[in-house]
Formats: C-alpha cells, sequence, structure tokens
C-alpha cells in the first residue's frame, strides 16, 4: 500500500485531495503521478520539458458530463466547443469524433476546426472585431451561424454576402447588462465592455436583419464572461431577458430559431465551489424551456481546463534571504494565467517519493526576466532536486492558447494521453523556427545565421 500523503499547510487542498478531485490522475507507488495510465514521467522522458498533456478520457468524460445534464432537462441543445480555449488539432478532434462542435472567433480557429474535422455545420463564429476576409472565409465555407456584434457588422455581413451570391445565417448578440461576478478581464456581458448589441437595441436591429439581403436571422446569442463560479443568479438574469427579447421579436412577427447561451461555466482550480453543469442546464430550462426553441452551449475551459496539465522540471532551488524558490524551466510565457490573472493553480510533484515527502513553503518562479514571472507563493512542497517534474494542473483551457515565446523562448510541446497511448500533438518549437519568417534590410548587412 503506498503511504499516505502528507497535509497541506494553511488553506491550500493537499496533494491528495488535488488528486481525487481529478479522475484523469492518480499516485502510484512506483511510477509517481500518472495520467490515465501513463506515467507523466514517461512523458517528459520522450518530450523533455515544459509540454503540456491532455487526457482524452477527461475530455470525453467532461464533454459527455454537459451534454448528459442538458438532456436530462430534456433540452433540444448542441454543444460548440470554444476553440480559444485549445486550439490543438488532436484535442479538437477528440471532441468532434465524441459530438461537438466549434465556436471560432478568427481565422485561425475556423481553419483548425475545419482541419480537424469538424464540418462547417456544426461551426459558429463569434467576436466582435471579424474582418472583411474573415466573413468572406465564413461564407464560403457555408458555416452554421455567424453572430453578429453591430449594426455595423450586420450591414458588411449583407452587402458581402449580397455579392457572393450567399445567404449567412445571423444571429444577433446581444449584451444584457448582467454582471457575471467574475474577473473583470474575462466579464463580456456588462453595458461598458465591448461585445455584444445593447439588448434595448436588438429588436430594432433584428428587424433591420430580417430586410437586409443575404441575411437570414436565426436567433440571439448571448455571452456574459468566463470563469462563473458565483453561481447561476447571472445566467438566469442574462437568460430571462433573452426570453423576453425572443416574445418580443415573435410578436413582431420575426423568426427566431434558435438561442446561443454561451459558455463561461467555471471550474475550481483551488478548492472553491464551483456550479455543476445540472445546474446550468437547470437555469436555461427555467428560464427559456417554454420557447420551445433548440439551443447552443459555447463551453471551453469547463471542457479542457481539468483535462490538461503543464509538465515542468526544475532547475534549481535558490534559497534567498527571506524565502525558499523553486525555479522551474516553465515560465510566464507558457502559462501566463497567474501573472495575468493572479490565478491559482494546483501544483504536484510527479515523483514517488516527492509525493509522500515532508513539505515545507516555497515560491514557484520560472526562468522570465520579470518578478511577475512568480506561479505560486508560500506553496508547500518537498525539496525537489534539480531535474524533478512538477505538474501545474487545470492547465488543459488557456494555456498553450495564451503562450508566447516571449524572452526569446521556444513554444513547448504538446501530447494526448488517450488510455496507455501517448502522443506527440505538436512538437516543440526549435529554435531555426523560432527565428524563421525575420530578416535584415539589405541595408543592415548579412542574414542572421549567414
Amino acid at each position: 500500500m503506498a503511504a499516505p500523503l502528507p497535509a497541506a499547510s494553511g488553506d491550500d487542498p493537499c496533494f491528495a485531495e488535488l488528486i481525487a478531485r481529478r479522475p484523469h490522475l492518480s499516485r502510484h507507488a512506483l511510477d509517481g503521478l500518472v495520467m490515465e495510465e501513463v506515467p507523466l514521467a514517461r512523458i517528459a522522458e520522450a518530450a523533455g520539458t515544459p509540454t503540456w498533456v491532455y487526457s482524452a478520457g477527461a475530455l470525453r468524460r467532461r464533454l459527455g458530463l454537459l451534454r448528459r445534464a442538458l438532456a436530462e432537462a430534456n433540452l433540444a441543445a448542441t454543444v460548440h466547443f470554444a476553440v480559444k480555449a485549445n486550439p490543438n488539432l488532436a484535442v479538437l478532434r477528440v471532441l468532434a469524433d465524441a459530438g461537438a462542435g466549434a465556436d471560432v472567433v478568427s481565422e485561425g480557429e475556423l481553419r483548425a476546426a475545419r482541419a480537424a474535422g469538424i464540418p462547417p455545420s456544426a461551426i459558429v463564429f463569434s467576436g466582435v472585431g471579424k474582418t472583411e476576409r474573415e466573413i468572406r472565409l465564413a461564407l464560403a465555407e457555408d458555416i452554421l451561424q455567424i453572430n453578429a456584434e453591430s449594426a455595423e457588422e450586420v450591414e458588411e455581413i449583407s452587402a458581402l454576402a449580397a455579392a457572393l451570391g450567399r445567404t449567412a445565417r445571423v444571429a444577433l448578440r446581444v449584451n444584457p447588462d448582467v454582471d457575471a461576478r467574475t474577473h473583470a478581464k474575462i466579464t463580456t456581458g456588462r453595458s461598458e465592455n465591448k461585445f455584444g448589441v445593447a439588448i434595448s437595441d436588438a429588436a430594432a436591429l433584428y428587424a433591420r436583419m430580417a430586410a437586409l439581403p443575404g441575411i437570414e436571422p436565426v436567433g440571439i446569442a448571448v455571452h456574459i464572461g468566463s470563469q462563473i463560479t458565483a453561481g447561476m443568479a447571472p445566467y438566469r438574469a442574462a437568460y430571462a431577458r433573452v426570453a423576453a427579447l425572443v416574445r418580443e421579436l415573435r410578436a413582431a412577427g420575426l423568426p427566431v430559431a434558435r438561442v446561443d447561451c454561451g459558455g463561461g461555466l467555471g471550474i475550481p482550480y483551488r478548492d472553491e465551489p464551483a456550479p455543476l453543469p445540472e445546474a446550468l442546464a437547470g437555469a436555461i430550462r427555467g428560464a427559456l424551456g417554454d420557447l420551445g426553441l433548440p439551443v447552443m452551449l459555447e463551453p471551453g475551459r469547463w471542457i479542457a481546463g481539468p483535462a490538461g496539465v503543464l509538465l515542468a522540471s526544475v532547475v534549481r532551488e535558490k534559497r534567498g534571504a527571506t524565502h525558499r524558490f523553486v525555479v522551474v524551466d516553465a515560465g510566464m510565457n507558457d502559462l501566463v494565467r497567474p501573472a495575468m490573472y493572479e490565478a491559482w493553480h494546483g501544483i504536484l510533484p510527479v515523483a514517488p517519493e516527492a509525493l509522500v515527502a515532508p513539505l515545507s513553503p516555497a515560491g514557484v518562479v520560472g526562468p522570465v526576466c520579470e518578478s511577475g514571472d512568480t506561479f505560486a507563493r508560500a506553496r508547500a512542497l518537498p525539496a525537489l532536486r534539480p531535474g524533478a517534474l512538477v505538474a501545474f494542473l487545470d492547465a488543459g483551457a488557456y494555456g498553450a492558447a495564451m503562450s508566447s515565446t516571449y524572452n526569446a523562448r521556444p513554444l513547448a510541446a504538446e501530447v494526448l494521453v488517450d488510455g496507455a497511448r501517448f502522443a506527440v500533438v505538436r512538437d516543440r518549437q526549435g529554435y531555426d523556427a523560432l527565428l524563421a519568417g525575420q530578416r535584415l534590410p539589405p541595408w543592415l548587412g548579412r542574414e542572421p545565421g549567414s
């Protein structure tokens, strides 16, 4: 029998609690931390570090839980994964094979969704800044729906579609002026946010859409923010306003085929309470159920966040005047959420002996030349020698997708685990690739590397 895991100090969950809450992770007495059936140490040996590692089983499971909750609420619903959370083609293919469509916000995401095998009939294009080129691509692909976010965008879609002899299926995204009570940088449904049309202006603009050439109005869309953990009240308020709008449109004889309910359902990174998909399904059913319309959801983080970890190696431990620092080879250029949002991520040692060793407080920092390159402060961790592996939990959403090459640090590799199998699904960026595309102008002489 494996030795019991030590308790964490302070209010942080202990290693045992962190592992128990993530069914795709387990602890083996010989292999240490394991994802599905693959020891993370084996992945580090094969792919190096830092490396993003995703559980296909967790992706399928979480998508299935959400779809089941919607079905049990008697909702005719489709799920369109928010590609911005994780655009890796292997992740998208796993979800597509499990029945998900895609919610995209750029040409690159649309192309990624198509490359992963997601059909145009399951793709929604959202976003406040779609360019003419992007609208043309959406029309050429004949995607399921474009979510228009302004009167100006509606006019542009109409003109482009009419010129191309096509009809765009357009939903109008409304801003319900509802505070989702989430981080200020990821709220999207308040009147001061850039997203959507003021709900007071929506009926008139929807009528205008119905009169324009090249547009088929198909419904109303709403999305109030990301990482919503404050309960269902914000959702209920937003959906109630959408329901009232739908009734107003119907009373005016305007067609409404569906409601796009957005996403934003939060996850517990630490040990905070987070609403379950059954609660979201109930909120949708309560506000929109009597309309008799199919609904769409666009989750990203809830599906992919817990399914991934960022695997890193310890460079060294550094003893400061008053603090112990664990320096790892992953930086804020890899996982920016702690620096950007003051976000908390669980950090687990990978080696079996480290999981049961005595703990002491440590700051966990990366190599980037910024004081903000700090993943944790006073985190209870064992002594970690150079080369020891650690896993940053819940890194499957807005991890690799938001990474950069700051400090000229190449992008990390990405690996997919599926049962006892694993494969590199994105190669680690090499230094030649990092410099590719750069050149000196003729007046500065030699090209780089020549």
